[in-house]
């Protein structure tokens, strides 16, 4: 059994994988950003709302690129969106650019940066090589994500009026995505782990 000494900062997923090329960061940027854009365009069907993976993709990014990189990686996303290129759920149609992001997703959009650099530290400590401490950190940082977004709306539309359209018709996917999510780092580790 492999134990971790909290105080020693872990080595994120992508950085043990990819080592020290030159080459790799700029592609898992890359990687993350068409990722994440993909995320947000594809629906399954679910009730009440369809379900896009994109917090499952800002998760899995936080934890798995640690914090200098995921939040490059979200930053990345975010300025794409920001010069207007169609990357955000429901763009260009609903908008696009900094119109976009300070509609009612923006809140939404900060939790995806606050999240990632909330899990990339949780990373960096260990959190993601257990089922238990991965599932809290995911549920930490998806509560997060809703936090912001339910307060930006509020701003918006009042409390009352953003729980009910900002926060509960999400509440069936967020755990599906968290659970799925919780499990994905350490899986992965194991899988690293065995063909080491």
């Amino acid at each position: 059994m492999v134990t971790h000494d909290a105080a020693v900062p872990q080595l994120p997923l992508a950085t043990t994988l990819a080592g020290s090329r030159a080459y790799a960061r700029p592609l898992l940027v890359m990687a993350g950003v068409l990722l994440l854009t993909l995320s947000a365009k594809l629906q399954m069907p679910l009730w009440p709302v369809p379900m896009t993976m994109q917090t499952y993709v800002i998760l899995v990014i936080g934890m798995a690129y640690g914090t200098s990189l995921g939040v490059l990686t979200v930053g990345a996303y975010l300025v794409a969106g920001a010069v207007g290129l169609p990357v955000f759920a429901g763009t260009p149609g609903k908008g696009i650019g900094l119109a976009y992001m300070v509609g009612p997703t923006g809140g939404y959009l900060l939790g995806f940066m606050l999240a990632t650099f909330l899990l990339g530290k949780l990373a960096e400590k260990g959190w993601d090589r257990r089922m238990g401490s991965s599932l809290v950190a995911m549920t930490m940082a998806h509560l997060l994500i809703l936090v912001c977004g339910a307060a930006w709306l509020a701003v918006l539309l009042g409390w009352e009026r953003a729980i009910a359209v900002g926060v509960t018709p999400f509440i069936t996917a967020t755990i599906i995505k968290t659970i799925l999510a919780g499990f994905t780092l350490p899986v992965a580790w194991r899988w690293v782990r065995r063909l080491r």
